[in-house]
């Protein structure tokens, strides 16, 4: 009888260890619980993000190197690395992946149906089939929304107000992207609504920017570019080619403007890390993805560059300088 009841409780046990929080599990193993971060661009490119999710974990009671472990590895930029880098992360067992873009996402997403994983900003994630709803994501993926396409039609007014003569607009995007390609529909549709003529400019790698940007010289008066991480981590080169092309360039974020975009509408990056954190925190206590709801930006920057503004002989309105968040001079 007694063997019995030490059966059913050894059994008992096994069947509970199934729940135990992914801390507890990975401290069992001997080691400390580990994150696998999977940037899409470089460290140079994405240093702020990672300051404002480590520095959230570390407020959060996961001090790295003391009580979490964190794994970082680089795309840089190149998409073709995802898959690579989610092999190594899931021989590595890491507890959970954090990442952001669409692209890297879908890879993560090939890769493991069990490893939870948090993305810090994705593109439309019901759209691109990342999950199944944002109020029961219903798998191993959850995160934050960084509502690229819903945004298109705002960066629009803004940029008909610098450019007053706005007729025709060019779009970059990196067809490999399908969260990209959704918000170019979203632009384009937009740009109807507001009577512009569009041409679209298809990129793939870095290489394609210069000569698709050359192509555009004469025949466009400003640039929309969709959000993408091969196109952050091209800034330098994407605008410098605009520049040239005497062209005006609206972008989603910050980073953008400081290489010397005209100016940026969206989602404030940093804080959406700083939120990703709260969900590893989450996942690393215990809760499912499955069961965490996604979430949209409660943060958006209009940051605008007047020396662009001025080598390209724009006058930004000042109510428009007034609204922005940030004005680089």
């Amino acid at each position: 009888m007694a063997s019995h009841i030490a059966r059913r409780k050894f059994l008992a046990t096994l069947g509970g260890a199934a729940a135990w929080p992914l801390a507890v599990r990975a401290q069992q193993r001997g080691k400390l619980p580990t994150i696998g971060y999977l940037g899409s661009g470089t460290p140079a490119t994405q240093s702020a993000w990672v300051a404002a999710f480590a520095q959230r974990l570390a407020e959060l009671g996961w001090i790295e190197g003391r009580t979490v472990a964190v794994e970082y590895r680089w795309a840089e930029g190149r998409d073709e690395r995802f898959a690579k880098i989610a092999a190594e992360l899931i021989r590595l067992k890491v507890d959970i992946i954090v990442t952001s873009g669409t692209p890297a996402v879908m890879a993560l997403k090939q890769a493991t149906s069990v490893i939870p994983i948090v993305f810090a900003q994705a593109g439309d994630p019901v759209a691109n089939n990342l999950v199944a709803s944002l109020a029961r994501p219903g798998s191993n993926i959850t995160g934050l929304s960084n509502q690229t396409r819903e945004l298109a039609g705002k960066r629009l007014e803004l940029l008909r107000e610098v450019v007053p003569g706005l007729h025709q607009l060019a779009i970059l995007v990196n067809v490999g992207n399908p969260a990209a390609v959704l918000e170019m529909g979203e632009v384009q549709a937009a740009a109807r609504t507001l009577g512009l003529d569009v041409a679209v400019v298809e990129i793939r790698r870095a290489e394609d920017i210069g000569p698709a940007v050359e192509a555009l010289k004469g025949r466009a008066d400003a640039l929309y570019v969709c959000a993408d991480a091969l196109v952050v981590s091209a800034r330098m080169r994407i605008n410098t080619f605009a520049l040239s092309a005497r062209l005006p360039t609206v972008h989603f974020s910050r980073d953008l403007i400081e290489a010397g975009g005209l100016m940026s509408y969206g989602p404030n990056a940093p804080d959406l890390f700083r939120r990703a954190a709260d969900y590893a925190d989450k996942i690393l206590r215990g809760a499912k993805p499955a069961d965490i709801p996604v979430e949209q930006p409660t943060k958006y920057d209009l940051i605008i560059n007047l020396t662009t503004a001025k080598a390209l002989g724009l006058e930004v309105p000042l109510h428009l300088q007034q609204l922005a968040d940030e004005v680089i001079e």
